[in-house]
């Protein structure tokens, strides 16, 4: 395998190992069922490639335990330390041909200080899967709470703030420079998102209502 394969995404992203020195069991809470790709339990002496040595990202992080990381990760959103490490290594590590797997899991300790095994490939895959599956659910469980009326306009501000908060510290504890003039303009395209959600949930309402209405004067005219 030359690490560019991906695995079947059908399978589910399970119960790691801890990337803590104890080596104990992590994110069992997750409920996720058991999965074939396991990190590697007897990892090889290996060459540390150029571009895993001159990698930059997490360097913030030295000295930090996975067990603290992940803790933070959890009071604050769905992914796990391993989760957001891997995802953001396959967007580094990503080529034409596609990710870079058996190298990020070979070098996974290299990379990201608060990693300590080596991965498989398949672990690799399935991180990253589900990681996806989680945004792709927290996306629509938030785009369903904005456009149910649970949410006042102002609510939805804080809500969105305090996200926008988190996300922008996760992106400059990973090393990401991030110029005023570029946090503006993502703010601007989240709040102008937000404005098309509040007004296409206005206008179904309003059709719903309208809907209704039209259907009682029906009934009542029998």
């Amino acid at each position: 395998m030359d690490g560019n394969e991906t695995v079947d995404r059908s399978d589910a992203d399970g119960p790691e190992r801890s990337d803590g020195p104890t080596g104990t069991a992590d994110d069992s809470s997750d409920g996720d069922a058991s999965m074939p790709g396991v990190p590697d339990p007897d990892p090889q002496e290996h060459d540390v490639p150029d571009d895993v040595r001159k990698y930059a990202r997490f360097k913030k992080m030295d000295g930090a335990q996975y067990d603290r990381v992940n803790e933070f990760l959890r009071d604050r959103t769905y992914i796990t330390a391993r989760e957001w490490a891997i995802a953001r290594l396959c967007s580094d590590f990503r080529t034409e041909t596609g990710v870079e797997m058996t190298k990020i899991g070979e070098n996974l300790p290299d990379l990201v200080p608060f990693m300590t095994d080596t991965y498989s490939p398949q672990a690799v895959n399935q991180a990253r899967s589900s990681f996806e599956d989680k945004v792709r659910t927290a996306g629509a469980t938030f785009l369903y709470g904005a456009m149910c009326d649970f949410f006042t306009a102002e609510e939805l501000d804080d809500v969105m703030y305090e996200a926008t908060e988190v996300a922008k510290f996760l992106l400059e504890v990973e090393g990401v420079d991030l110029a005023v003039e570029d946090e503006l303009e993502a703010e601007e395209r989240i709040s102008s998102v937000m404005r098309e959600v509040r007004e296409a949930s206005e206008e179904l309402r309003a059709a719903d209502l309208a809907e209704s209405e039209e259907e009682a004067a029906s009934d009542s005219k029998r």
